[in-house]
């Protein structure tokens, strides 16, 4: 059966309708796609993301330990800060991409996409020095909760006596929030300010209704996976099993501001250094249709003249542009006449500038 948050409980007292995603039982929507998204982009919504993993490392090991696994320097992060990362494979694929908080100067915590926590914690282990490093899989004992939007400190702040304002864009602290202990961070997958909200699995039911309760005189909304896919895709954000997969390459994934070579080797560093080098044969980008003819999905060919010269990795109709748009991993320098292949019909496409979206204002503590 799938696995369920500790917030089952109170996803049909909200509405929720449900689906299965990486193997558990989470709400698709509440009040529907189009209008939590709408409430993320104009106000504030609350997701619970209490699926992802939570995986700890403890010990005089542990920075060098993660040092040599993942692409991005952890150097440049001081307790207090996070850093997101992909983390490659011998042949420079994306085994997965991480949020790694440093909690202490010896110990750090990593945030895994829920369908990887398994395969994570197998990578870890088989690569783990025997002494110098403690690896816990902490994720039953936590739940995540993400309140997004412009209105999210307004929101927030009556619930804590620390000062949100001051908190600039990936860094997190320990406090009380509503009564409940928490992990504050700066860090989300929606394009827009936010926080995200750490907390013990026993306490997230409360942490949820307070903020809903403090959240309604702005209209904040639950929100589920639909809106939560339609946001990050506008503001090109990567999903693991669509842009991130073991045989595509974060060079590939345009996430070359997140690989490090000069830090020194990790797996796939070589693959990586020679592809940066002669450019990657294939690279994501950014597509807008330019007449009706359907939604791009996972999956359809991308046509350049009489060939193919891509595939589409995510596509959604843009509630915030209201026009169809996708993510499509293409041909390095495809050009011409470009088409995206909509159950057996070529509907015409071009190239855009990722992001699609990109939100109008950027507050001062996140420079």
């Amino acid at each position: 059966p799938p696995a369920r948050t500790p917030l089952y409980p109170v996803y049909r007292a909200y509405g929720a309708r449900m689906v299965v995603f990486a193997g558990w039982e989470m709400p698709m929507q509440f009040t529907g796609i189009v209008a939590e998204h709408t409430a993320v982009r104009t106000r504030a919504g609350l997701f619970d993301v209490s699926h992802m993993g939570e995986i700890e490392f403890v010990g005089p090991g542990a920075f060098e330990f993660l040092q040599g696994l993942v692409t991005n320097d952890l150097t440049r992060i001081a307790p207090g800060q996070a850093l997101y990362t992909p983390m490659t494979n011998d042949a420079g694929g994306c085994l997965d991409d991480l949020v790694i908080y440093r909690l202490e100067p010896e110990r750090f915590l990593a945030v895994v996409n829920a369908a990887n926590t398994a395969k994570d914690m197998a990578w870890f282990r088989d690569h783990a020095p025997p002494a110098a490093v403690t690896i816990t899989d902490r994720s039953a004992e936590v739940a995540l909760l993400a309140l997004q939007g412009p209105l999210a400190e307004a929101v927030l702040q009556p619930l804590t006596r620390a000062n949100l304002s001051g908190l600039r864009r990936f860094r997190f602290f320990v406090n009380v929030v509503a009564g409940v202990r928490c992990l504050v961070s700066t860090t989300g997958y929606t394009g827009e300010d936010g926080f995200e909200l750490y907390t013990r699995a026993t306490d997230a039911i409360k942490l949820w209704d307070a903020i809903l309760e403090a959240g309604r005189a702005h209209q904040v909304l639950p929100c589920g996976l639909g809106a939560r896919d339609t946001l990050r895709l506008e503001a090109a954000l990567p999903l693991y099993g669509h842009e991130l997969v073991e045989d595509i390459t974060p060079l590939e994934a345009g996430l070359s501001a997140f690989v490090k070579l000069t830090k020194g080797p990790f797996p796939g560093w070589e693959v990586l250094r020679r592809q940066a080098e002669d450019g990657p044969p294939r690279m994501l980008c950014g597509l807008r249709l330019t007449e009706r003819g359907g939604v791009p999905r996972q999956g359809y060919p991308v046509w350049s003249g009489d060939r193919t010269a891509g595939i589409v990795t995510s596509g959604t109709m843009s509630p915030t542009l209201r026009e169809p748009v996708a993510l499509a991993m293409m041909e390095r320098g495809a050009a011409g006449s470009l088409a995206v292949d909509i159950r057996g019909r070529r509907v015409a496409a071009e190239l855009v500038p990722l992001p699609f979206y990109r939100r109008p204002t950027v507050r001062a503590r996140k420079s």
